[in-house]
């Protein structure tokens, strides 16, 4: 029976705890094992690690404990580590040896050797927010944070992987939380997006610009600033964000159908004891809506454009890329067709189940499709009915219709039957925000990530890396520096094998054709990772 590939621990152990180890390409292996000489820097993965604590278990996907990976490649070899990286959420469930903080789909109850007053207030303290930061790290000036999507970030010693202090973005920004994908300006410039309450209680979301190293040495979270805010549809319920687009001069928010509802969030703990997943919701009578903003109208502040764009309902995680072209935004996205939220079924039970019976639930998820959305800028109210997209090369379609509202048909740049195009990466440093041809992801078969697929966007031609038994990760894009090409660079990903006996390793891809450059061995289990970064 093929299984998700989930490894994990019930506590710390060597297994996980890794000390620094060379590893080198195995002796019997047939593919150019050279590593390329131009990579002197270090890939740093996220993921969980810890599914267990004590008796208690981790429920979904997205409960695990953050575990830290990193290879660090020098001289043709590769030295890879880990070490968990020591939240409060971490730290206290180690301790007490039960989960002591909430997760995304695990509820976390009162310590039961407490007395019965101990625990009548210790639900009415309010709700204590997760610092598992198990979905992406990157940097801030000089530093580096491991990130989830609540209000905290994790500040990192990329060099041995040591937790150095917890952040809360509070402090600074008028900000529940933000999301695990900011974009980052060349100069180091941050902007990030999230929830937030605004004016007179109501509900709307925030873009942050954090500025890249200061001067004076100073920390650039201390200025961040909101720059542009917005509007939500609805007033106590935000759409699920997990990413943004953003172009060189303007903003694109999506808002889907999947809601969080704020008032069963804020009463679920101290009511009735809840989860994350519990407050979500889909609304398909809302549809999605598209939000653009200006980036930069002068004191580096942005503007809100009160265009209303329309689509038919989707879920959607990952941005691939967004520019301008001719006066139309041109958004790339990963999405997936339907209202119904997706991490429904991402249920550790679920994805443990037997090949048939994970295929079986995959059957009735949305379906998978990546889609170009094509946004006007010059709108007239006139041309009702009519496509207002003239871009030669695209299908899309916005037309506007009687209310004034334009309504938006994609073109679809990749769909195949339960097979999903995710996870996906660009040569971000030359191309993001800009015209582009090459989109790399992870290519998941019913939720099960097992093949690597490069895909031009301009032609739909799709080039795949897959092997039996081998689930891969997201796939992160380096361009060799005297490249001149859009795809000149590797692919560096990180394939567990847990049901065929081997270990998990790192490989190198030609960014080219998908050809195996180098692939090097890791001597213990590597869990499942989501997102990480090529630090030069």
């Amino acid at each position: 029976a093929l299984r998700f590939p989930i490894t994990g621990t019930k506590g710390p152990s060597p297994i996980h705890e890794k000390q620094p180890q060379t590893i080198n390409p195995p002796p019997n292996f047939t593919v150019a094992t050279m590593i390329p000489s131009f990579l002197k820097g270090s890939l740093l993965r996220l993921g969980p690690g810890l599914f267990e604590v004590g008796d208690e278990p981790f429920y979904h996907l997205f409960d695990g404990q953050a575990l830290m990976h990193k290879f660090d490649f020098k001289n043709g070899q590769v030295t890879y580590f880990n070490k968990y990286v020591k939240t409060d959420a971490y730290v206290r469930a180690i301790t007490e040896k039960r989960v002591v903080i909430t997760e995304f789909g695990t509820f976390a109850y009162p310590d039961p050797c407490k007395n019965i007053f101990s625990r009548f207030f210790t639900y009415f303290k309010g709700v204590e927010v997760t610092d598992n930061c198990l979905v992406n790290v990157y940097p801030i000036g000089e530093d580096y944070y491991a990130v989830t999507e609540t209000n905290y970030i994790t500040k990192v010693n990329t060099d041995t992987l040591d937790t150095l202090k917890k952040v809360d973005l509070c402090n600074y920004v008028n900000i529940n939380g933000v999301t695990a994908h900011p974009h980052i300006e060349r100069d180091g410039t941050v902007f990030n997006i999230g929830n937030c309450m605004g004016k007179g209680a109501s509900l709307a979301y925030n873009v942050v610009r954090i500025p890249p190293t200061q001067k004076d040495k100073s920390d650039p979270i201390e200025k961040s600033k909101v720059v542009v805010q917005f509007p939500s549809a609805e007033r106590f319920k935000p759409s699920y964000v997990h990413s943004f687009g953003m172009s060189e001069n303007y903003f694109v928010f999506v808002e889907t159908p999947v809601k969080i509802n704020l008032l069963k969030f804020l009463s679920a703990w101290s009511i009735r004891g809840s989860n994350y997943m519990d407050c979500f919701e889909s609304n398909e009578v809302l549809g999605t809506l598209f939000h653009i903003a200006r980036k930069d109208i002068g004191g580096g502040q942005g503007e809100y454009i009160d265009h209303k764009f329309r689509a038919a309902p989707i879920n959607l995680f990952h941005h691939i890329n967004t520019y301008e072209d001719n006066g139309f935004i041109v958004a790339d996205v990963c999405t997936w067709k339907g209202f119904e939220f997706v991490y429904n079924y991402l249920w550790l039970a679920n994805l443990r189940s037997n090949w048939e019976e994970v295929k079986k639930a995959a059957m009735m998820a949305p379906q998978p499709e990546v889609r170009r959305y094509v946004i006007p800028l010059d709108i007239h109210r006139e041309e009702q009915g009519k496509n207002l997209i003239c871009l030669p090369y695209t299908t899309a379609t916005a037309v506007m219709r009687t209310d004034g509202t334009i309504w938006l048909e994609p073109e679809v740049l990749f769909s195949g039957p339960r097979q999903a195009f995710e996870f996906p990466q660009i040569n971000y440093e030359k191309h993001g925000g800009k015209n582009y041809s090459y989109a790399y992801a992870l290519g998941l078969n019913h939720f099960i990530p097992d093949r690597i697929i490069k895909l031009n966007v301009k032609t739909k031609e799709t080039w795949v890396w897959q092997e039996p038994d081998s689930y891969p990760s997201e796939p992160l894009f380096v361009q060799t520096p005297d490249g001149v090409d859009e795809d000149d660079g590797v692919l560096l990903t990180v394939v567990v094998s847990p049901g065929a006996q081997k270990s998990g390793y790192m490989l190198i891809l030609n960014a080219k054709d998908m050809s195996e450059i180098a692939r090097a061995e890791v001597d213990c289990p590597i869990p499942v990772t989501f997102h990480g970064m090529y630090k030069k």
